[in-house]
């Protein structure tokens, strides 16, 4: 009787849907297990939507907005879209420059994942500080603490994504992401003046 061989079916599962509230929430909560599911992922519909929304969080932070308001709503509201696009523009440039960074330290992660990902715990990080902003003066208490928190579990968490997604060592990691962070903490988490 002849011997026949059987290749068995693969048993791998496909991937589970990563939706965008269970990635952008999870960051908070399981990280690691966040990153790890998303590693090989391009998530631009979250990172877009989180950019407009932060942007347009950021601008009802600022007293002018509010006065311009009060004077014209159109310009208003187009002030407010016009930011949300620089704040898209701007987030988009730190991470191309994180993963080309990442690259030159002998990192070998994917485009996509890596710029998508950085932007998207970048700004859900920072969501705390940005509602609190919306509501209360930026020199308050809890906004400032909000701001501290949320600089070092997102730079913490930046560091996490590159050693993971390019494969370097934790120093390396974290020179790849040290400039453009402390850059846009200080321009974006703790700017000159409030309220402007």
């Amino acid at each position: 009787m002849p011997v026949t061989s059987t290749v068995p079916p693969s048993t791998t599962a496909p991937r589970r849907k990563l939706f965008w509230h269970r990635l952008i929430f999870g960051l908070w909560y399981r990280p690691v297990e966040v990153l790890d599911e998303a590693r090989d992922r391009s998530v631009w519909g979250a990172a877009t939507f989180l950019c407009l929304l932060c942007g347009a969080l950021g601008t009802l932070a600022k007293d002018s907005f509010w006065g311009q308001w009060r004077v014209d709503r159109t310009l208003a509201l187009e002030a407010m879209g016009i930011a949300a696009v620089v704040v898209l523009l701007a987030s988009l440039l730190l991470g191309v420059v994180t993963h080309a960074i990442a690259r030159r330290l002998g990192g070998n992660g994917k485009f996509g994942p890596t710029v998508g990902l950085f932007v998207v715990l970048f700004w859900a990080t920072d969501l705390p500080r940005l509602l609190l902003d919306t509501w209360l003066p930026g020199d308050t208490v809890p906004v400032r603490a909000a701001a501290w928190i949320t600089s070092a579990f997102g730079y913490a968490l930046a560091a996490l994504l590159i050693r993971g997604q390019h494969h370097l060592p934790t120093h390396k990691a974290v020179a790849a992401v040290s400039i453009q962070m402390l850059a846009a903490v200080a321009l974006l988490k703790f700017p000159y003046g409030n309220g402007g």
